[in-house]
């Protein structure tokens, strides 16, 4: 049975790994008929980025 995709950035701070890059929001995961247009983020130099669409803030752990 297909799931649904989740709902497009309803979080406010997100945690993602390297695995995930490159990173984008909405979320590779995410549906985005509902979201704003996808954008590519950069993530690795800082380790954090904010979204300029939506404010989603997203954090890069080494776990």
């Amino acid at each position: 049975m297909n799931h649904p995709k989740k709902q497009a950035a309803t979080q406010r701070r997100y945690t993602v790994k390297r695995a995930d890059l490159p990173l984008s929001c909405p979320l590779s995961d995410a549906r985005v008929w509902d979201a704003h247009p996808r954008v590519y983020l950069p993530i690795e130099e800082t380790g954090r980025v904010i979204c300029p669409y939506c404010d989603a803030e997203f954090v890069l752990s080494d776990d």
